[in-house]
């Protein structure tokens, strides 16, 4: 994490030093946001934990991940732009596709059984192609918002349950990249030199119309996964149909459309289909921890394509949730079995381990789905497991990783955070606010920003006397404070003007169990 953060720290300092380049494929002098060295720094960082973070690769049909790389590569080969292109499927039902910048080019099995043609699969790669040449993707990282990644890279994601959700570091910053929402400029260009792609590579132009002509038809139907999925950072018009017709029209009659090879490699991906709805549809009852239920469809999508993974680790998801650690680790084994590469089966694994108290197991499992994707969950249970045994230190660095942020997890940080170092550092957990009153003088609030009850807050003014000599004085908050709550103390001390720093320094605090 810390050499992601280094990267995209010297690339927003990079961006204020640069100017105007040609762009190679428009050839328009435009305004350089990253230089191509940088572009592909930022894209190999982000691109792993990307992947894990959308669900990892499909593995289960290996020749289907050749045969969408044999396209790419015969795209990104007649581009205007080399660049060290890589094409990965994900194993996600959401149909959406990205780039990131340098090249990293994904597309989901969500999307790949949603396409009807060798030429329609060539019009969504080139289109993303276009993205990563054009430098659509980084052209569009202003510079405070490179510094904001910055910032939010430092955090832990640890709010909801999809899988993008638990990410860290280079894919929080990653996730900013490919689910921004791209301009009509950008989509139109992305589609007019992705279609000339296709036709200097061999494929028939008109795949790209019947592919808008789709996504603007299910757009009108608002298909939930749709709209979550590719039309949030891709929207699809009625203009983006038009202009590929005369962009079509335009270009040599013609080409390769490949509806029969298509339908022949995803074949068996088309036949396990029914088996991802019935995992889909389990998950939403997962939610609603209707577990029973969940374990029947798991076993019913596990009977009709045994291979995927992910089919046991729902299981194993529904037994967690009964609390049957027993049963949910060898579930977990099960999906490790058949994909040994994934986060999320290592991390439910620790998890389940640590509530049996089988610590060196679970921190094994933790320490390795981090090693995959750093997660708030994992740094969390790390957190639980050190302070169990006793070493403060440890628990308190994993806890201090995921208490930033205003969701569920964190507020649990901080509390057992408090739990462990509020009376040797209560400053940490205190936060203070100076204001003068309507005579000048100071206005001291607190805030309690721990998950706990505490007592004994003590802080110390220091300020200069009449006299122009240093002084200090001890306050103390007469009464408790509760999660979150705030109170404010007039110490009759001044002049204080307001906006100068806070002469006030928090000094003690206890804990109320």
């Amino acid at each position: 994490m810390k050499r992601t953060l280094q990267t995209f720290v010297l690339t927003a300092i990079a961006i204020a030093a640069s100017g105007c380049a040609t762009n190679a494929v428009t050839g328009k002098r435009e305004l350089v946001g990253m230089s191509q060295e940088q572009e592909i720094k930022v894209g190999q960082e982000n691109y792993r934990p990307m992947l894990q973070a959308q669900g990892g690769e499909y593995d289960v049909d290996p020749e289907l991940t050749r045969y969408v790389s044999q396209i790419g590569e015969r795209l990104a080969a007649v581009s205007d732009r080399e660049l060290p292109y890589e094409f990965v499927v994900l194993n996600s039902s959401v149909p959406n596709a990205w780039a990131l910048p340098g090249g990293k080019i994904a597309i989901n099995r969500g999307l790949l059984t949603e396409l009807q043609s060798e030429s329609e699969l060539a019009a969504v790669l080139g289109h993303e192609i276009v993205h990563a040449a054009a430098g659509h993707t980084s052209q569009r990282q202003s510079r405070s918002s490179i510094l904001q990644g910055v910032l939010l890279g430092a955090a832990i994601a640890t709010s909801g349950t999809s899988f993008g959700d638990y990410a860290v570091g280079g894919a929080s910053i990653g996730a900013q990249l490919i689910n921004q929402r791209y301009g009509q400029g950008d989509e139109l260009e992305s589609d007019k030199y992705g279609m000339r792609y296709m036709s200097r590579a061999g494929y028939d132009p008109q795949g790209a119309v019947e592919l808008q002509q789709t996504f603007v038809r299910l757009s009108g139907d608002h298909e939930a996964d749709w709209v979550s999925g590719l039309f949030a950072s891709h929207p699809p018009s009625q203009k983006r149909v038009d202009a590929n017709i005369a962009t079509a029209a335009n270009l040599p009659a013609g080409g390769e459309v490949g509806r029969e090879s298509f339908e022949s490699v995803m074949a068996k991906t088309m036949a396990a289909k029914p088996a991802y709805d019935i995992y889909d549809a389990a998950n939403a009852l997962l939610a609603e921890k209707k577990t029973a239920e969940v374990i029947d469809k798991a076993d019913e999508a596990i009977r009709l394509f045994p291979d995927e993974g992910n089919f046991y680790a729902l299981r194993g998801d529904a037994r967690y949730v009964d609390k049957d650690y027993e049963k949910a680790i060898r579930n977990y084994d099960s999906a490790i079995r058949r994909r040994d590469n994934y986060f999320y089966y290592y991390l439910q694994r620790g998890r389940a381990a640590e509530q049996l108290d089988r610590y060196d197991s679970a921190r094994a499992d933790l320490e390795k789905s981090n090693s995959m994707l750093p997660t708030g969950l994992a740094y969390f249970s790390l957190g639980n497991i050190a302070a169990a045994q006793g070493d403060t230190a440890v628990a308190i660095e994993h806890f201090e990783k995921v208490a930033q942020g205003d969701n569920e997890l964190a507020l649990k940080a901080r509390t057992e955070l408090a739990r462990l170092d509020l009376s040797a550092n209560p400053h940490k957990y205190i936060l203070k606010r100076c204001d003068p009153d309507e005579s000048g003088n100071l206005v001291v609030s607190i805030k309690n920003d721990t998950g706990v009850i505490i007592d004994n807050v003590g802080f110390v003014v220091e300020f200069t006397d009449a006299d122009g000599r240093p002084k200090s004085e001890a306050r103390k908050i007469a009464s408790q404070l509760g999660a979150g709550e705030v109170t404010s103390v007039n110490t009759r001390l001044g002049p204080y003007t307001s906006g100068s720093n806070c002469p006030v320094r928090i000094t003690s605090a206890t804990l109320v169990e």
